[in-house]
This record gives C-alpha cells, structure tokens and sequence, in this order.
C-alpha cells in the first residue's frame, strides 16, 4: 500500500509542495523571543533568539530557517548541541540526546551580519534596507532574512520583539509596545504579541516618523515621514470608517490595535502584518486614490491574519476575501456596488488567459491578479445565492469561530452550507475556485 508522503522527523521542510524548503518537520514553536541591536547607518545587525517549541516526533535533530546571516552560538537549555550545520537557508541541530516526542525545549540562536532580503520566485522578501531606515515585509518566506524560525503559516506562535537602534529613528513592530527607554544616542523598543502569529506577518519598521492618531472604535494610529502630513491627514481620514464597516461585516475587529506606517520610499506594492499595514510613499496622493488599498490591507486583519491558511495553495482565502472587502468599502461608501465591481472584473478577468486554478494555482503564480478577483467572484457569487443577511452571519462566524486559528477551503464551505445548499455552495467553489474555465456572472 502507498503510503501518504509527510516530513520526515526533523525535515527541513514543512511538507508544502509551494514552499518545499520552507518551514520545518517534528516540532512546533509556541513563542519567539527577538532580541536586535541594529545599526541603521551601516546596516548592521547583532542578535539573538529564544525559540521556545514542542516536539512532535522524536528529534535526533531539527533544523531551522536561517538565511544570509551568521550563527556564533547555539545551545539547547544550557548545552550545546552536538553539532550545528549552517547551509544557505538552514540550521541544522543535532542535540546531544534524542528529543523526544511531547517535550518542551528551548533554543537559543546567537547570530550576526547585514541583514538582506532573500530571494525568491516573487522577488526579494524579507529585511529591506531603506534610503533612511528599515522595514521588514516577509509574505510568503522572508521572515528567516532576520531571525531564525520555522517559517511556514501553519506554526503560528507568540511573540517578544527588542529592537535597539540611534534614538532619531521610530521602531515599529508587531503588537503592542511595553516600553521604550534610551542611553548615549540609542533607544530600545520593547512589543508583545500576545495572539498567535505567523512567522511571515512579523514586522520591524525604522524610520524617521510623526505620528497620527486616528479617530477609531479600535486604537489607531498612522506613522508617516513629516513631508506627507498634508495627504496622509487626507488619505487616511475615512480609516476609521473603514474599521467600522469591517468589523459590523466580518466580526470586531481581532487585535488590540491598528497600526499604518508610510514609507519615505516607494513600495512597489502595500503590505499586510499581524495589525499593521504599510505602504509606500507613493501609495498616498491626498485625493483617496488610494483608498481600495487601504481597505484590501485592513480586511487582511481578520483574513490573513487573525484566520490564516495552514498551506499557501489556499492563498485565496487570504485574498479573495481581501478583495471582495475593497467591493463592499465601494458599495458602502457611496461608489460602485459590489454588484458592478463584480461585473467590471469579471470582464477584466475574462479577457486574460484561463490557464489559472485560483484554488492551486501554482507556486509562480500565487500571487496572480486572477487568485484575487476570481477569489472574490466566488463569495460574491455564494452572497447573491444565500442573501446578505445569512452570507454575513457566515463571515462573522468563521471570524469568532476561528479567531487567530487556521482557515480552510471547507471551514468556508461548511460554514455557507450552514445557510444554504451544501450542494449549491461547493457547486459554486468548484467553479469558480476549482476549475480554469471562467463561469458566466448571470
């Protein structure tokens, strides 16, 4: 008989076909604690991580994602390994005895080095040095540019992040900032993230910043460089709004806070991390051209972040549901309604290819417009069959069901099918998630 292909114990991969060498087998991280002293004008980086895990299996060794940086010291407890192995992407640990199956142990990584994006098939991700500054943006697999982890969406685990850096500079991460204290011309920043989070969503933010405060049912704030203050003010004035409709659709809003940071530089795209969201200087132009953005990062809050894919084929969860938010900030805010949205992008889609399966599309195009827009087809299509009052019942339960968990296909399923036809809501994911050719929008 065939046996169903898994990690072996310890594996260098989590067993994703997208990302094979991502993420790792036989363990699985509860908290992370990050500890950097970063130099922001010679972009150099002196650290060391606490990774507290649990074994899954027996451990002879375990590995760790790692790139671009320089381990100095390893030890497990108080001891050190056997032997550590450092390649390209990996940490490879052989303890000095076997760890077994259900045992707590805790790892400390002591390394150094300039800190890099790493390459990948969507471009460079990870630690990006900026003209005056710092930002951290990791979908799908950069997080290990700048600590070491087992980076793969399906270990969501908690938080503690240090940054020391000049005192002039504003550091940025996720949660929320216990302190901040400063001596001889450097500060120290100190966060909590007290819900699990993915490896990827994980963010330092440097950079020269002003702060605003957002009239909000949730803490929030919008960091920027001072120059932008005239179209950031503007911008970002019906944030607020946004928060509101979101969290009556989709459930309260999942985090203690929110957070916006603009860039100084251009972002060649906007960036969601666990509550916050960063753009680029040239996102923002004082006239709202850039308000669908906006609402496709914070909608990412709830799908993405608190409710996250256990394996990247399932992308669209994140963004179709993303999407479909920027149709329903359209319709609620006076534009055009997520019918029309619906009908102007399926013809968009429907003039390029359907070479595409938005629910397994393939590692190079993971991050296809088609994933998006088909995605959000797809919930409006299953919203027009059950109605809005039950379709929106259904976000919000999925929202409380699996609040800072894991979403899958049939968690969605299931949960419409609780409102309507079993039949006629997989009908509709079949087509319009699981097959190339494009439905018609009758």
């Amino acid at each position: 008989m065939p046996q169903t292909s898994r990690p072996s114990l310890g594996s260098p991969s989590a067993g994703d076909d997208y990302l094979p060498t991502s993420g790792n087998g036989g363990y699985l991280v509860d908290h992370y604690d990050i500890d950097l002293d970063y130099r922001v004008e010679t972009n150099r980086l002196i650290a060391s991580t606490v990774i507290s895990a649990r074994a899954t299996d027996d451990l002879d060794r375990f590995s760790l994602d790692l790139a671009g940086l320089v381990v100095e010291k390893v030890t497990i407890g108080a001891e050190r390994p056997r032997k550590v192995t450092q390649t390209a992407r990996k940490l490879v640990i052989t303890p000095l005895e076997t760890i077994v199956a259900g045992e707590e142990f805790t790892v400390t990584v002591r390394y150094r080095g300039a800190p890099h994006p790493i390459r990948s098939e969507w471009g460079e991700v990870g630690w990006e040095e900026l003209a005056d500054g710092a930002l951290v943006a990791s979908q799908p697999n950069g997080a290990s540019s700048w600590f070491p982890c087992n980076d793969h969406p399906s270990n969501k685990a908690r938080f503690h992040i240090v940054v020391s850096c000049e005192s002039v500079y504003q550091v940025i991460s996720n949660g929320e900032q216990v302190s901040r204290t400063s001596r001889a011309g450097r500060a120290r920043w100190e966060f909590d993230v007290a819900e699990p989070m993915a490896t990827y969503l994980a963010t330092v933010q440097i950079g020269r910043y002003r702060a605003l405060p957002v009239d909000a049912a949730v803490p929030t704030t919008i960091s920027y460089p001072s120059a932008l203050s005239t179209e950031v003010t503007e911008d970002f004035s019906r944030l607020g709004d946004m928060i509101a409709l979101f969290s009556e659709r989709f459930g309260p809003y999942p985090f203690p806070a929110y957070g916006v940071i603009v860039t100084a530089d251009e972002l060649e795209i906007p960036l969601e991390a666990h509550g916050l969201a960063i753009f680029g200087r040239n996102h923002i132009d004082g006239t709202h051209g850039c308000d669908r953005l906006i609402a496709h990062e914070l909608a990412h809050q709830w799908f993405g972040n608190s409710l996250t894919v256990n394996r990247w084929k399932d992308i669209w969860l994140h963004e179709g549901f993303a999407c479909y938010a920027e149709w329903l900030w359209s319709e609620a805010s006076g534009g055009p309604t997520a019918n029309e949205c619906a009908r102007s992008h399926w013809a968009l889609v429907n003039d390029q290819p359907k070479d595409i399966v938005v629910g397994d599309p393939g590692t190079k195009l993971l991050f296809d417009d088609r994933v998006y827009k088909r995605g959000a087809l797809a919930l409006h299509v299953v919203r027009r069959a059950i109605g809005d009052e039950a379709f929106f019942e259904a976000l919000r339960d999925l929202g409380s069901r699996l609040r800072f968990g894991h979403i899958t296909p049939p968690d969605v399923i299931d949960t419409f099918a609780k409102f309507g036809s079993s039949t006629a809501i997989e009908g509709i994911v079949s087509r319009w998630v699981y097959s190339k050719a494009l439905p018609r929008l009758t």
